[in-house]
């Protein structure tokens, strides 16, 4: 074939990939963004330390973010959250909305979208919009809407229990609404919904009680308030601490969670307790109920949520 005939040829076939890709592309941008709704309180909220160290307060920095990217029994799973030069990751195609105290925060997923302040602290939202983002080809947003100590019982109460209606479960749905509002007219679908809940119902003995009654009611309410009936409801166990003693309050409260999930259609409960690590290997030792502030323990957690939402939308054969 002589050069001539050969660019031409070349030439045509640009053209027509190039023809072939527009719409492609267009069809791709037209695509509803997935929206997954994180919900709960302290442990959504997240208390992972990213990068304190000092010895008084943090305990020298271990089980921080930085020290479990090289040294935790997860380092092999987590390098994709640094860049080459140090700097944290930020994922385009996944992006969050956060409103902290009266701001709401938006912008690419990356490390600090929590209530302790920039890049100081993660929650289960991490992992998981890296899981979900590696799993569409859709866009995805994390709506993330949660308060430290607040209660199913009380302060969630979903409407169609007796009593009124919690003002955090209010809140909640008017947070996600104003986050949906700022779309425009940009076409999304709601994905999912993940719950990651339970301390203040767990040392309530009436709250606990009354837990698995309120976790179906708060799936059916929130199913109705977005007109979406078979949206897929993902919880959260509260694995704080470990296995639990069997007759102890958090034993008979996971069983409660369990028990709820189950008498939901398309729920899917999560196991969490085995990602508790060390307090003494952790950066707030103290702090039981934040998982210690274990930046691999969040991790971990938003992970598990995350293969468990993807489970329920793209079923695997």
């Amino acid at each position: 074939m002589n050069m001539t005939r050969r660019f031409t040829l070349i030439t045509a076939l640009l053209v027509l990939a190039m023809s072939l890709m527009v719409p492609a592309a267009a069809h791709a941008a037209d695509k509803p963004i997935k929206v997954f709704i994180l919900a709960g309180q302290s442990n959504m909220v997240g208390a992972g330390v990213v990068s304190y160290d000092d010895e008084k307060d943090y305990n020298g920095g271990k089980g921080n973010l930085v020290w479990s990217i090289e040294h935790s029994q997860s380092r092999g799973m987590m390098k994709h959250l640094r860049n080459a030069d140090g700097s944290w990751a930020e994922r385009s195609d996944v992006s969050i909305s956060y409103k902290v105290d009266g701001t709401v925060r938006k912008g690419p997923l990356t490390v600090g979208y929590t209530q302790f302040g920039r890049q100081s602290h993660i929650g289960p939202e991490l992992e998981f919009g890296h899981v979900v983002g590696d799993a569409f080809d859709e866009p995805v947003l994390l709506i993330k809407t949660a308060w430290g100590g607040k209660s199913l019982f009380a302060d969630f109460r979903p409407p169609s229990a007796e009593g009124p209606t919690g003002p955090y479960y209010t809140q909640m749905i008017q947070e996600v609404r104003d986050a949906l509002k700022e779309l425009g007219d940009r076409p999304y679908e709601i994905a999912g919904f993940v719950w990651q809940q339970g301390w203040n119902d767990m040392v309530n003995k009436e709250a606990t009680a009354e837990y698995a009654d309120n976790l179906v009611l708060l799936a059916q309410d929130i199913r109705a308030e977005f007109k979406a009936p078979a949206l897929p409801f993902i919880v959260g166990e509260l694995g704080n601490g470990g296995p639990a003693k069997e007759g102890s309050g958090m034993a008979e409260f996971r069983k409660q969670q369990q028990a709820g999930t189950r008498r939901i259609d398309r729920a899917l409960f999560v196991m969490t307790h085995d990602f508790a690590r060390d307090p003494q290997m952790s950066p707030n030792p103290g702090h039981l109920h934040h998982w210690s502030g274990n930046a691999e323990s969040y991790f971990l957690i938003g992970g598990a949520l995350g293969k468990a939402a993807v489970q329920m939308i793209k079923p695997q054969p």
